[in-house]
């Protein structure tokens, strides 16, 4: 299916022992694509995954730490965490906030205590939530072995995109993209008649629509996308996006080729531990 919007997708618990984040998951071949949502106050205890994350907040702030690394983070304000990176986030005292949560699928995204080891198995956000209830830290029985959570190190991880969405449109069109090892984030800004299309697409993308309407198109079929409107498209796909609205911000995401080569050449044993045939839900 090539159209999505979070609010028809069931929302679940992702890391209930660990984090009072909700959302609902989009699951491609290299990537999960996710909305989170925590309430004022909440928010996840320092953990780390192997996989790498970037985060988007599309409502409220953030009080965010990557590696030591603590700053408010509001609308506007991309997060990377890279691979096994230590991390928290939780919503400000002041208000919820949702944000975009990327995750490669070298792991699943139910994440680990920052004291834990790898287990030999990643679990699926099903089965987390089938045995823990959110707070059921103590209940968690831990992997035994040295964690490989990074903590000293970490460089900034903290990019801002745009002082605020509501701020007036730029005259002419704008990108700002950030490229980790194994994902990639872009932001755009581009006015009425402005249109990206893509042949044949080199990688598997998600376009999250922030403001405005844009008409998308995918191997013929088309759908006007208006806030909270996704396209996903895979690898090989002809998509395109044209701007409708005198101007519209949206946001994608793809993996890197270094994160295509990593999945396609996993050993059977490798795909096992991230479950990388199984669904997210």
């Amino acid at each position: 299916m090539a159209f999505h919007r979070f609010e028809n997708i069931e929302s679940n618990f992702l890391t209930p022992h660990l984090s009072s984040a909700r959302g609902p998951v989009i699951e491609g071949k290299y990537l999960y694509f996710c909305l989170v949502n925590k309430s004022a106050g909440t928010g996840s205890k320092l953990h780390y995954h192997p996989n790498e994350l970037l985060i988007f907040p599309v409502r409220g702030k953030i009080n965010a730490i990557v590696g030591k690394d603590r700053r408010i983070v509001p609308t506007g304000m991309f997060v990377h965490a890279p691979a096994y990176a230590r991390h928290s986030m939780r919503a400000t005292e002041d208000g919820d906030c949702s944000y975009l949560y990327i995750k490669d699928k070298t792991w699943t995204v139910v994440g680990l205590a920052e004291d834990e080891a790898v287990p030999d198995q990643a679990m699926t956000v099903a089965e987390v939530n089938k045995k823990y209830n959110v707070g059921d830290r103590d209940k968690h029985k831990k992997a035994e072995g040295q964690s490989q959570a990074v903590i000293e190190g970490v460089k900034v991880c903290y990019y801002p995109v745009i002082d605020a969405f509501d701020a007036p449109p730029v005259s002419a069109r704008r990108a700002n993209s950030i490229e980790g090892e194994r994902l990639a984030f872009a932001y755009f800004e581009a006015q009425e008649g402005i249109e990206a299309a893509e042949k044949a697409s080199a990688h598997e993308t998600f376009v999250y629509v922030l403001h405005g309407e844009v008409e998308a198109d995918c191997n013929g079929e088309k759908k006007t996308l208006t806030p909270g409107g996704i396209l996903q498209t895979a690898r090989g796909d002809r998509y395109s996006i044209k701007v409708k609205s005198p101007f519209a911000r949206y946001v994608s995401v793809h993996p890197t080729p270094f994160l295509e080569n990593l999945i396609d050449s996993m050993t059977p044993e490798q795909a096992e531990q991230a479950r990388i045939n199984m669904k997210a839900n």
